[in-house]
């Protein structure tokens, strides 16, 4: 089999697994983290940890390479993960956890507990959880993931080194691009890996994805693949569609918009999201771009209440022309 049928055949496999990092120093974007975490992990005195920052960042990477530096191959039997989206009732707390931290074990002085998306628990299960904290303190080290810290209850952020992870910098998205791609045997295009690394905003899982499913599209991964792939608008067209309704010209730019939506298929809620990340680019006073972005936060906040996407956005890009660019 030649490099290139082999690396065809190992697409099979997730990329996002097959490249996560196995250690603290592989994970990359995270320097200032990784050498806090370093610390605990080389004095053998992890304390309870929460880790809080958006979706693939890499909070369970960071989770799951502390505990294959403590433990070496026994590392999964001394790690508890579980998803507290899924299990997220007072049970949960009191059971499972509790069950997993009266085990005994051997040659270690404690366990870890990785508690995932632990700002679902609901409020009897985080008060649960803080008094497990307390009574096991001495076998178990906990660390909580989260996307939001303040969703959190206080006593037990008290109780853990808090730890913020930030979208990642797009030079460490475009250098995982690159050598994914290279030890893929893929051809990506510069516009491609441009493309790759907008559509992540700093999501390495994001990015990571987006080149495997463009890659199974045909032999090169260029812009437009990565677009047509992940259902991403150019960031051109937004522009076009928003400069067309600052000019005054709703009717084109309500048709700009019908082709995203129609066409494209382009999610209302991932036009608010592009729109939100390119307002500082067009030529705007403050004072309008304040109104912009008042403008899309209110779209955006009905939206996910449960608004029409179609009815606010047209209503969005009105609000646009009346007003334009002064």
């Amino acid at each position: 089999m030649s490099e290139a049928e082999s690396a065809r055949a190992g697409r099979q496999e997730v990329w996002i697994e097959k490249y996560r990092p196995q250690t603290l120093e592989d994970i990359a974007g995270h320097e200032a983290i990784v050498e806090r975490l370093g610390s605990y992990v080389s004095r053998n005195d992890l304390s309870h940890m929460l880790f809080a920052g958006p979706a693939g960042v890499g909070k369970t990477t960071a989770a799951t390479a502390i505990a294959r530096e403590l433990y070496g191959e026994d590392w999964e039997e001394n790690f508890l993960e579980l998803n507290a989206s899924d299990e997220r009732g007072i049970d949960v707390v009191r059971d499972r956890v509790k069950s997993f931290a009266r085990t005994s074990f051997g040659g270690y002085d404690y366990r870890i507990i990785f508690l995932d998306e632990a700002d679902a628990l609901t409020a009897d299960a985080q008060s649960a959880l803080r008094r497990t904290m307390e009574q096991f303190s001495n076998n178990v080290r906990f660390i909580l993931s989260c996307n939001y810290s303040s969703q959190i209850i206080d006593p037990i952020q008290s109780r853990c080194a808090v730890f913020r992870f930030s979208p990642l910098a797009d030079e460490a998205v475009e250098a995982q691009i690159r050598q994914i791609a290279q030890e893929e045997v893929i051809d990506v295009t510069e516009d491609g890996i441009e493309a790759l690394v907008y559509v992540a905003g700093g999501d390495m899982r994001k990015a990571i994805n987006g080149l495997q499913a463009a890659s199974m599209s045909g032999d090169t991964v260029n812009e437009e693949a990565v677009f047509e792939i992940t259902s991403t608008a150019r960031p051109e067209d937004i522009r076009e569609m928003v400069d067309l309704a600052l000019d005054g010209d709703f009717t084109a730019a309500r048709s700009r918009l019908d082709t995203l939506l129609t066409e494209e298929g382009i999610a209302g809620g991932d036009i608010i999201d592009q729109l939100h990340r390119t307002v500082w680019e067009f030529d705007l006073s403050d004072a309008a771009a304040v109104r912009v972005l008042d403008r899309v936060g209110e779209a955006d906040y009905r939206i996910t209440e449960g608004a029409s996407e179609r009815i606010q956005l047209e209503a969005l890009l009105a609000s646009l022309a009346l007003d334009g660019r002064d």
